[in-house]
């Protein structure tokens, strides 16, 4: 398809048994990814771990399956997991936050960081679901840094920002929520960008992926975005509705289409 990035699963993201990785299987992965020139490559977490649950059975099975997640991504020498945070499940949200860094830190006791950065994801808001403020992803990793082996970054879903309330569509939206990044993330913290079109409208809450261009964002949201300064050099992984390769293509090409200047660099493309 042309893709330059990547991001995958390293096994089914909706089911708990977890088998280990084939070793010829990593090998021939690894020969294939640096044969075809992709960077970076990021592994995404089950659906299923919840590091802010209350439940202690729930929380015990998630941080065991983030461990998991940890190496599964060092031995495919991904340079990016992401992790969502989660949900408190009606506790004190303050609590699930507390819970997500301890989480961080048991999943990763005594293993050591070979090139693995760990990113937490934005959501999308509503209910318990936590991490929809760049406040509470800060806090998280102020509990966190320091106390575990593994640099803690952010990824960043433009899906997710629309629907909590960061009004990225808009000229002027887009300019106060990179200032908000900055100001209470670190925009060098940033290091991926998911690219996803809303079904949904602003502070609408509600996680709805659609076709870059189709959806709230639209294409000239998604413009300024790729042609940002503080962004273009970003990987863009794109997360849309797929019934087949042809959508894949299709939302690969308007991105890049979008581009005033395409320029291949090693960390994404802009």
């Amino acid at each position: 398809m042309g893709a330059e990035t990547f991001q995958i699963f390293s096994g089914s993201p909706r089911v708990w048994p977890r088998s280990a990785l084939d070793g010829g299987e990593v090998r021939q992965f690894r020969a294939a990814r640096e044969k075809a020139g992709l960077w970076p490559l990021a592994v995404h977490d089950s659906y299923l771990i919840n590091p802010a649950s209350p439940d202690p059975v729930h929380r015990h099975r998630s941080i065991a399956a983030l461990r998991l997640e940890v190496q599964h991504a060092q031995r495919l020498a991904a340079e990016y997991l992401v992790i969502h945070p989660g949900s408190s499940s009606g506790a004190p949200r303050e609590d699930g936050l507390k819970a997500v860094a301890d989480a961080l830190l048991q999943a990763t006791r005594r293993l050591k960081n070979r090139g693995l950065t760990l990113l937490l994801e934005n959501t999308a808001g509503g209910g318990s679901s936590l991490g929809s403020t760049f406040e509470e992803l800060a806090y998280i990793r102020e509990l966190a840094a320091g106390r575990i082996e593994f640099e803690l970054g952010f990824c960043l879903d433009t899906a997710h920002c629309l629907a909590a309330g960061y009004d990225v569509a808009s000229a002027n939206g887009l300019r106060a929520t990179i200032e908000q990044v900055g100001r209470v993330l670190g925009l060098d913290r940033v290091k991926l960008i998911h690219a996803n079109d809303s079904k949904t409208p602003l502070g609408s809450q509600r996680d709805r992926h659609e076709h870059i261009g189709r959806g709230f964002i639209g294409l000239d949201g998604f413009r300024r975005m790729v042609n940002h300064p503080r962004l273009c050099g970003l990987p863009f992984i794109l997360e849309t509705p797929r019934s087949g390769d042809a959508d894949d293509r299709r939302n690969l090409e308007t991105l890049r289409a979008l581009c005033r200047k395409r320029t291949t660099i090693r960390n994404g493309w802009r």
